[in-house]
């Protein structure tokens, strides 16, 4: 893991060992975002909500790249986006009104994240979004909300027309630009990014070759959707998905990740 030579990778003595662990977690996800190739750069974001009523969350410190983030340098902010502890870096203002807006109004969301990757970018651009014809776009049915774009996400007054967007939907597509994905967990949450991801990537393979689609009933798509979502919420599976994930890049980039 690369870390800033002045930022300590060890518990520091006030964060306890639950915040420890959800910093660990989240540093991993961060670190795996880039090893499956969906940074961009150092933007967009990854938050995920500290245990307790005050919905305080942990997300990057804007500036740094992906395989830069540590347990130790991950910002702990309040809801308007204010440091709640020191630290030489900022956050990322884009990220605020997105997911202040989420982890205020969505108790069953503890982690969002956000990505532009080009084939979910190309996605948001289509005005009928997802397709639900291949194996990850049916688990997906009925579960995209989608937002139109309004510009950079800076400003406070788009959080409810966001709000509205997602519904309780766990899946965000902001028009024009990227998707958001939120679940009740990191682990929860990074699965489900993948299962987007791969949606987008298939789509636009499939949108670019002749012959017409295999077109998938609404029963199916209801059918996988509901297994899916089944699957995420009520059994381990995101969670050895996600540290077999962890492993695969730690074999692959070998020691201290």
């Amino acid at each position: 893991m690369i870390a800033n030579a002045d930022t300590p990778v060890v518990q520091p003595p006030q964060c306890s060992d639950e915040e420890w662990a959800l910093r660990c977690q989240l540093a991993d996800c961060y670190h795996l975002v880039d090893f499956m190739g969906w940074t961009e750069t150092i933007f967009n974001h990854i938050s995920a909500r500290l245990p307790g009523p005050a919905h305080h969350y942990l997300v990057n410190p804007f500036g740094l790249n992906y395989t830069e983030v540590t347990p130790a340098n991950l910002l702990k902010v309040g809801l308007t986006g204010e440091k709640l502890e020191e630290s030489p870096y900022d956050a990322n203002p884009a990220g605020f009104a997105l997911h202040s807006a989420i982890h205020e109004a969505r108790e069953d969301v503890h982690c969002i994240i956000h990505t532009h990757t080009t084939e979910l970018s190309a996605i948001a651009q289509k005005k009928d979004g997802f397709s639900h014809n291949d194996f990850y776009g049916a688990q997906l049915f009925g579960r995209v909300g989608y937002h139109a774009f309004e510009g950079i996400t800076l400003f406070a007054d788009e959080k409810p027309r966001m709000l509205e967007s997602l519904g309780d939907k766990h899946v965000l597509v902001l028009r024009n630009h990227g998707i958001a994905v939120g679940e009740g967990s990191i682990a929860k949450a990074f699965f489900l990014l993948w299962t987007v991801q791969r949606a987008a990537e298939i789509q636009c393979l499939a949108d670019s070759m002749r012959g017409e689609d295999t077109v998938l009933g609404d029963e199916v798509r209801t059918k996988c959707s509901d297994l899916t979502a089944m699957l995420i919420r009520e059994s381990g599976f995101a969670t050895k998905f996600f540290n077999a994930m962890v492993r695969k890049m730690r074999a692959e980039r070998g020691p201290g990740w």
